[in-house]
C-alpha cells in the first residue's frame, strides 16, 4: 500500500524509530542495483531518511555517479511489518548536518566510532510503500 510521506500514521512513525536494520538500494553507474545492509534514521520533520557512511563507499559513489538523477530506496522489514522509503538521494558533507545525522544514529542505535571521512546519504522521500 502506498503511504503519504507527509502524513505517516503514528504506527509508521513508531516503526521508523524502533531498532531495526534495513537495506539500501542504489544504482550502479551501469544501472544495476546495489543492495547493502545499513542502519538509518528517519527525520519526520524533513521527510528524509539519513544514512551515515564513509565518503569512499560504493553506495556514495553510486549516488554521486547519478548526480541530480540519483534515487535510492531504504527498506525495513520486521515480520509482516515493512516500509520502503524511496526518493532522490544526495550526499551531504557539511559538518553540522553530519553531526546531526550522527546524533540521530546514536539515539536509535549506538554511538558510532569516530570517522573523519563520514558523510550522509540523505533520501528526500517522495514514495513510501509498506504495511504497518
Amino acid at each position: 500500500m502506498a503511504l503519504d510521506p507527509t502524513a505517516l500514521s503514528g504506527e509508521a512513525q513508531e516503526f521508523l524509530t524502533e531498532r531495526h536494520l534495513a537495506t539500501l538500494t542504489t544504482l550502479r553507474p551501469d544501472g544495476r542495483p546495489h543492495v547493502c545492509a545499513i542502519a538509518f534514521t528517519w527525520n519526520n520533520t524533513t521527510g528524509r531518511a539519513l544514512i551515515i557512511t564513509r565518503v569512499n563507499s560504493v553506495k556514495v559513489r553510486n549516488v554521486l555517479a547519478h548526480g541530480d538523477n540519483a534515487r535510492a530506496v531504504v527498506a525495513q522489514v520486521d515480520g509482516l511489518r515493512w516500509l520502503a522509503l524511496e526518493g532522490p538521494a544526495q550526499i551531504i558533507r557539511d559538518s553540522k548536518s553530519v553531526a546531526e545525522a550522527v546524533a540521530r544514529y546514536a539515539e536509535r542505535y549506538r554511538v558510532p566510532s569516530e570517522n573523519p571521512e563520514r558523510v550522509v546519504i540523505a533520501i528526500k522521500v517522495d514514495c513510501i510503500l509498506g504495511r504497518v
